[in-house]
């Protein structure tokens, strides 16, 4: 279901957005905007104010994958502060 949410978040910021088939991987959406390519993996988070979603692999780090955090509370999306 985030991922879902993500999607259609992501298409109302302007980006195409396409969908991993598998259910395993270090991605679960790939996005393009202006030309640009993202690398997001959907996690869901249960604090607005937390980021608690587990670190980021060694794998997506590399590849520059960003988080976006789903609260299924209040259904709000928002990208993780990585630290790197």
């Amino acid at each position: 279901m985030a991922e879902y949410y993500a999607i259609t978040w992501l298409w109302d910021e302007g980006f195409e957005v396409f969908q991993n088939c598998g259910c395993t991987g270090a991605i679960d959406i790939v996005a393009i905007k202006d030309g640009e390519v993202y690398l997001f993996d959907v996690k869901m988070n249960s604090s607005d104010k937390a980021n608690n979603a587990r670190a980021r692999t060694a794998l997506q780090k590399e590849l520059g994958v960003q988080y976006i955090l789903f609260n299924p509370k209040t259904r709000k999306l928002r990208l993780a502060k990585h630290k790197e």
